[in-house]
């Protein structure tokens, strides 16, 4: 009986040093990821700003602005709405049913960035939408975006855009 004892003991012991472990593992995956997101700072803020450039285009209905901004070859996947490839048809998708009516929010201190080399960067973040029509303080929900930007002669262009709600 003694030595079952022990044994479940030894067993117990045992079960909290991998959690343990398990549990340190996550905290340096983090701490990797987090690191690798903040090496380029000047990227961060050269991506943050189209950021913040295309979507104050998006929100004051400025076609000309976010049609610069998006890669003739653009790819915007819709969890909801699906796969759009067509640059004219997510502009004038954006004219009827966005102009006026929605507008874009970043979460604040969500947006990650990414190199992705000889390519571009990726963006990864968190927005909210309001719709305009909908009462003042209506609740909007925050959902996970993420966009491939590809950098041509010193010029960035939004090349693919996953939307989920």
């Amino acid at each position: 009986m003694k030595r079952l004892t022990i044994i479940k003991n030894f067993a117990f012991v045992l079960s909290i040093l991998a959690m343990a472990l398990t549990i340190s593992s996550f905290v340096e995956i983090d701490k990797g990821a987090n690191h690798r997101q903040n090496e380029d700072k000047d990227l961060f803020e050269t991506i943050s700003k189209m950021d913040s450039l295309y979507f104050s285009a998006y929100n004051h209905c400025d076609l000309a602005t976010q049609a610069s901004m998006l890669s003739d070859s653009v790819e915007f996947y819709h969890d909801q709405g699906g796969l759009s490839t067509s640059k004219k048809d997510i502009l004038e998708k954006t004219k009827e049913n966005i102009c006026g009516k929605i507008t874009r929010e970043v979460v604040a201190g969500s947006i990650e960035v990414y190199p992705i080399k000889d390519y571009g960067a990726v963006e990864i973040g968190m927005h909210k939408f309001h719709n305009n029509q909908e009462p003042t303080g209506t609740p909007s929900r925050a959902s996970k975006f993420i966009v491939i930007w590809q950098q041509q002669n010193n010029s960035w262009q939004m090349a693919r855009v996953i939307s989920l709600h």
